[in-house]
């Protein structure tokens, strides 16, 4: 947890610290502005997608089984697409489906119990505090919908997960580069439980997935 709370919070310091220097530049160089209203770009992105979920399996009574959740993290290629409602505010959504497997851990028990595709488009609204900058930082907030598919019991257990709905947060900058190609860092930390349901119901748990989604990508403006 340690790690990707780390990874998360110096993405974000290079945010902010590119955004005051670029600033002072951006001003004078309107040739760098990385997009004005009515612009898109569209980003290629490498995603790493991690969550510190440790949830109880219980029974379905409640009782205590001594096991917890734990599900893998996972590194996929992730597109985003952002319109410039002003030059100061932006929506964008993403897409990418990433893989992950989930377990059950407790005592001398680590046993894969499930692995899952999940499809979890993001959609935020973002404000740009500098938009004439060359590098442009941004903060948005928006929401989610975790679709799993392609699910895939392991060792005789059998799991159900339920889709649903979630909200993120979300931190970053865009770097003008040359024409209209850009390179972009992306944080964003989503909020979103997860009711399991295992062996029809016999074990359960509700699992607060929250993962951080950090991205580097190059986009190119339409």
């Amino acid at each position: 947890m340690k790690r990707k709370i780390t990874l998360a919070a110096a993405a974000l310091a290079m945010t902010l610290a590119s955004g005051a220097a670029g600033g002072a530049l951006a001003q004078t160089n309107g040739d760098w502005q990385v997009a004005r209203k009515g612009d898109w770009i569209v980003t290629g992105r490498v995603t790493q997608v991690s969550s510190d979920a440790d949830d109880a399996i219980t029974t379905a009574a409640g009782g205590a089984t001594g096991l917890n959740v734990a599900v893998g993290d996972d590194v996929m290629p992730t597109l985003g697409f952002t319109y410039f409602l002003t030059d100061h505010v932006s929506v964008e959504a993403i897409l990418g489906a990433t893989q992950h497997e989930i377990r059950a851990r407790g005592g001398a028990t680590d046993v894969a119990v499930h692995e899952t595709w999940v499809l979890p488009p993001v959609v935020t609204l973002q404000y740009r505090p500098a938009p004439g900058a060359r590098v442009s930082p941004y903060v948005g907030a928006g929401v989610n919908y975790m679709l799993f598919f392609e699910g895939e019991d392991r060792n005789g257990f059998e799991v159900d997960l339920e889709d649903g709905f979630g909200y993120a947060l979300q931190a970053g900058a865009d770097v003008a580069l040359t024409g209209p190609w850009t390179l972009n860092l992306d944080v964003k930390r989503v909020w979103f439980d997860t009711q399991a349901t295992i062996n029809g119901g016999a074990l359960e748990a509700d699992v607060g997935l929250d993962p951080w989604v950090v991205s580097l990508g190059v986009g190119r403006k339409f």
